[in-house]
């Protein structure tokens, strides 16, 4: 499943590369600060507070321990985590039994957006890890406040054919 793909991977941007490998515990305070250094995901919640640290490694070790997950980050050549993702493996009926790669949470520190990780990073999962995982789609949502994210969705050729919708669970 995910943790059989080919990690790490060397991804090429304009400045050179960096490398996208499997997330670890470690790595767990920078991805608490990449969400929140988010508009979006710091209306819900996603600060980066201390007190949430033990919420946000309960989350990073299922996603770890699922093996249709994966939780991705993207390290430049001081091995600094500058962007990250997670993806699901979903197996399905619809579409004649087709399985969807679902992309969740993609997130690039501010001070690197713009500069081709996001990019690189979402080209892998569209040329590798969809073939190696035997998916016919891939599949994200994004926030409808999140225009220019989804002109670099459809840049990459996705297409906005969806109408998704939430229920929060209190």
């Amino acid at each position: 499943m995910l943790n059989d793909l080919s990690l790490p991977a060397s991804l090429a941007i304009g400045t050179g590369s960096v490398t996208l490998r499997n997330a670890t515990e470690q790595d767990l305070g920078t991805l608490m600060r990449l969400l929140a250094d988010d508009p979006v995901s710091a209306t819900r919640g996603d600060i980066g507070d201390a007190h949430d640290k033990p919420l946000y490694l309960a989350a990073l070790l299922a996603i770890v321990a699922d093996p249709a997950n994966a939780h991705l980050v993207a390290v430049d050549a001081s091995g600094a985590v500058v962007g990250t993702m997670q993806l699901t493996r979903i197996p399905g009926m619809a579409r004649r039994g087709s399985t969807r790669l679902l992309v969740e949470a993609v997130r690039v520190r501010s001070d690197k957006r713009s500069s081709g990780i996001g990019g690189a990073m979402m080209r892998w999962v569209m040329d590798v890890a969809a073939r190696e995982l035997g998916s016919s789609l891939v599949q994200l949502t994004s926030d409808a406040a999140r225009r220019d994210a989804h002109r670099f969705y459809e840049r990459l050729g996705f297409t906005g054919s969806h109408v998704g919708f939430k229920f929060r669970v209190d």
